[in-house]
């Protein structure tokens, strides 16, 4: 039998000793007994049957009012759950002290079970925890504060876990995205927000900074509500706590679109800048009345208003450059960039990037990503000057952008629109490179949509004197110089000149000319326009004068030549040599006179 009396004795001995509000009740959940210090807290007389164990055992209702109003309906349903179950429960609320106030408590219910498992009563001990809510309602109203501070600032402000888990972003950063603060938090990874280029980089500096356990910042695209992307500045800051450990990442996002354009921009204009400046070695206008300039003008003015690709040959110094460059502005994309690549300048491994641009970490030195020209011409004009030195792999590329009109950055997986005319020059024998391997033949068709062939300044003598006056005038002007006359004899050795460096060359030479002149009278020392020199065992009657011979002459002498040299063009022992002439003199010959060099060239037995 088990001794209840005994038992209860014992209970309220317990109870009344520990340094806690407790109670106990009956099986059935009637209260008959709270210890001293529960009993003094609600003001109970000192004869009161709680305090003995004599209470008759009220039930749970007839108490309820010691609770705060708000805080009926958990306790009911705790105390109900646990009559039913016999398992054990808490609930935090509030009752009111002797005074009328209210404290708050964790009140924790225990079923006291004889040895034979039979409930004997329901043990409660109450757990004073109002300075733990004030100090959380404190918390509390500061978060609120803190949010609505955030709220205010001008950032895109988000608050991660120490795994990421994602638990705040303010007012600023949802309404830019669109998107609620659950949505936010309960959507997977960043694809959403991020531009499709970011999203990686993003989370790869993300893990880095986590397990650095260090703040950072990087540059980043964030999808705005109407499905355009903005620049931000994102900078990572950790919270430790005392002992050392991450309990939050914050991130704080800047806008810098402005500034992102800005520096398209000034990149565009230093671009067009360094663009002037080599243009500057150039005269500004197409100077000459001659009908063989006559007709690459009409060419230009035929092919100018179209968007045409063209492809300008003809050999060093003639003026590729220029005509590309009028064309342009005589197109309808005259008010967009014109931007100008030297193939032949630019390293075989930069080449690509230089045109396509590339992406962060694409290589080693790629500290950033990095627009390429053909994106700083987009609705504009892009000249490929010697394109016929593009490598094989850029050729590919290039193929593709006329092909298909887009392009990918180097380490990029991103496909970009190019809006961009494409005039190509070269004074390279193209047809040849394609006969050696060098060039590809599908890209040179899709270059040669509109060819405009310069024609060497020998091939213009009476454009010469015109040239003569717009150079001294230009330099003249330079120098402080006042030349009012042209010495004949110098007039008749400038025309008389073959010119292997074209206008280029006799550029250079006025401008020397002008710089040592010291009269009003302007010439030439004739020692400036000397003869290369005459190889050893070349026919001197072959080799001079080949530019004033007739057509079948001059057909005659270049096959003399070739056969010479077993069909070979360039050189030490090309025929341009013997001939006295640059290689692409030659090849553009040839190609005139319709030579079969390779008829020439020995054959294997």
């Amino acid at each position: 039998m088990v001794d209840i009396p005994k038992i209860e004795a014992q209970l309220q001995a317990t109870l009344n000793v520990i340094p806690a509000y407790t109670w106990y009740a009956l099986p059935s959940g009637a209260l008959t007994f709270v210890n001293e210090r529960t009993a003094d807290y609600l003001g109970l007389p000192k004869d009161h049957p709680l305090r003995f164990g004599t209470d008759t055992g009220a039930e749970w209702d007839s108490y309820i009012a010691l609770l705060h109003p708000d805080d009926h309906g958990e306790p009911r349903r705790l105390w109900s759950t646990c009559l039913g179950t016999g398992c054990a429960g808490e609930v935090t609320l509030r009752v009111r002290n002797a005074e009328g106030g209210y404290r708050w408590f964790l009140c924790r219910v225990e079923p006291l079970r004889a040895s034979d498992g039979t409930l004997l009563y329901w043990v409660g001990i109450n757990l004073d925890i109002e300075e733990r809510k004030s100090a959380e309602e404190e918390i509390r109203a500061q978060e609120i504060e803190l949010r609505q501070i955030l709220d205010l600032v001008p950032q895109l402000i988000a608050v991660y876990g120490p795994n990421r888990e994602r638990l705040y972003t303010n007012r600023v950063f949802l309404d830019y995205v669109g998107s609620s603060l659950e949505a936010w938090r309960q959507s997977l990874g960043h694809g959403r927000y991020l531009h499709p280029d970011d999203a990686e980089p993003i989370g790869v500096f993300f893990d880095q900074a986590v397990a650095r356990g260090s703040a950072g910042e990087l540059e980043l695209r964030l999808r705005k509500r109407d499905g355009t992307y903005r620049w931000f500045l994102a900078r990572f800051n950790p919270l430790r706590d005392e002992q050392g450990h991450i309990t939050r990442w914050y991130i704080a996002a800047t806008d810098i679109e402005d500034r992102k354009q800005a520096e398209e921009r000034l990149r565009g204009e230093n671009v067009a800048l360094r663009e002037e400046i080599d243009k500057a070695s150039m005269f500004e206008e197409i100077v000459g009345a001659s009908p063989a300039l006559q007709a690459v003008l009409t060419r230009i003015s035929k092919v100018a208003p179209s968007d045409s690709t063209v492809l300008i040959t003809g050999e060093t110094g003639t003026g590729k450059e220029l005509v590309a460059r009028a064309i342009h502005r005589r197109s309808n994309r005259a008010s967009r960039a014109f931007v100008s690549v030297n193939c032949a300048a630019i390293p075989r491994d930069l080449i690509a990037s230089e045109l396509f641009g590339h992406e962060k970490g694409a290589f080693t030195g790629a500290t950033q990503q990095r627009a390429g020209r053909f994106e700083l011409a987009s609705g504009g004009t892009i000249f490929l000057d010697e394109v016929g030195e593009l490598p094989a792999e850029t050729q590919v590329a290039l193929l593709r952008v006329l092909q298909e009109h887009e392009f990918e950055r180097v380490g990029g997986t991103r496909r970009i629109h190019a809006d961009v005319r494409v005039i190509a020059a070269t004074n390279r024998d193209l047809p040849a490179a394609i006969s050696d391997g060098s060039f590809r033949s599908d890209l040179f068709y899709r270059l040669h949509v509109f060819p405009i062939e310069i024609p060497p300044l020998r091939e213009r003598a009476d454009d010469i004197p015109l040239l003569v006056e717009y150079f001294i005038d230009r330099y003249g002007r330079k120098a402080g110089k006042n030349i009012v006359s042209i010495d004949k004899k110098t007039l008749r050795s400038l025309q008389s000149y073959a010119w292997p460096g074209n206008i280029r060359e006799l550029q250079n030479v006025i401008e020397r000319s002008v710089i040592v002149c010291e009269t009003d009278n302007f010439s030439v020392d004739e020692s400036w326009l000397s003869r290369q020199p005459i190889p050893t065992g070349t026919d001197p009657n072959v080799s001079l004068g080949l530019h004033k011979r007739v057509p079948s002459q001059e057909k005659a002498v270049i096959e003399a030549a070739l056969r010479e040299s077993g069909g070979r063009v360039s050189g030490p022992s090309g025929a341009a040599v013997k001939l006295r002439i640059p290689g692409s003199t030659l090849d553009s010959k040839i190609r005139s006179l319709k030579i079969d060099k390779n008829r020439f060239k020995p054959t294997n037995k």
